[in-house]
């Protein structure tokens, strides 16, 4: 597939040109390639060295990011910077990188996906960020138990940086916002939902869901943001012929 019919199929799917305004990511191809053919596409949460590396030694024509190396302000190119684009350039490899617009998605974003994984049902959009919904919310067909939604969630490979309890033993509605979004718990405390999960933890949020009897978990950033990428990676496989992997590279936070 050429570079550019890649671009298109990408934009297709996720609607980049929607979060221009809020999403200080450069949201698309941030770096291209010399030859326009590419047959395989890696995926990652981020754009840093080591998974540029991973990425080479995979053959990847393209890597697809979650955070991308430019967000909307002039760098100089040196150091760690210059040490990234080298290794792009050596092996002529392509970045695309998708910031909100792979949050908000409603089939292949981070929160759709962690929706139904948990088997969330009557999921809608929520979670505003300058106006626009980034997370969703839903509820439980039956009630769950906050042990039983961080093992459905993380199982045994991820341990959330921080669990809040304060709410009812029996959890109904949830809301999910991936990544950095501690104090927005603000706005699952105003719908009245049972838990609010995001990545981020915050010392503020301590008091704000133990004063409200809201139950949280701060999962970890990259723990609430493989889901997207993950499912990118299988719906390009299944929808053209082109080989795609994921790069599993957590940062532990």
């Amino acid at each position: 597939m050429l570079l550019a019919d890649l671009d298109s199929y990408f934009r297709s799917v996720l609607p980049l040109e929607e979060f221009h305004r809020i999403d200080s990511s450069r949201n698309g191809l941030q770096v291209s390639r010399e030859n326009p053919d590419v047959r395989r596409v890696a995926f990652a949460v981020d754009a840093a060295q080591q998974v540029f590396e991973e990425a080479a030694h995979w053959g990847a024509d393209l890597l697809f990011v979650h955070h991308g190396l430019f967000w909307g302000r002039e760098e100089c190119v040196v150091g760690p910077r210059y040490r990234q684009l080298r290794t792009l350039f050596d092996h002529d490899m392509a970045l695309y990188a998708v910031h909100l617009p792979l949050d908000a998605h409603l089939s292949v974003g981070n929160n759709a996906v962690m929706a139904e994984v948990l088997g969330l049902r009557e999921v809608e959009p929520f979670g505003l960020v300058k106006g626009v919904p980034i997370g969703v919310a839903g509820t439980f067909p039956a009630p769950q138990q906050i042990d039983g939604v961080i093992r459905k969630l993380f199982g045994e490979r991820f341990e959330p940086l921080a669990v809040l309890p304060f709410g009812r033993k029996e959890i109904r509605t949830v809301g999910l916002i991936s990544g950095g979004a501690p104090l927005e718990v603000d706005q699952a405390i105003e719908q009245g939902l049972d838990l609010y999960i995001t990545g981020d933890a915050n010392h503020v949020a301590y008091h704000r869901c133990r004063e409200a009897g809201i139950n949280a978990i701060f999962g970890g950033h990259y723990a609430t943001e493989i889901w997207g990428v993950q499912r990118m990676s299988e719906r390009l496989a299944t929808e053209t012929m082109l080989d795609t992997t994921f790069l599993d590279v957590p940062s532990g936070m």
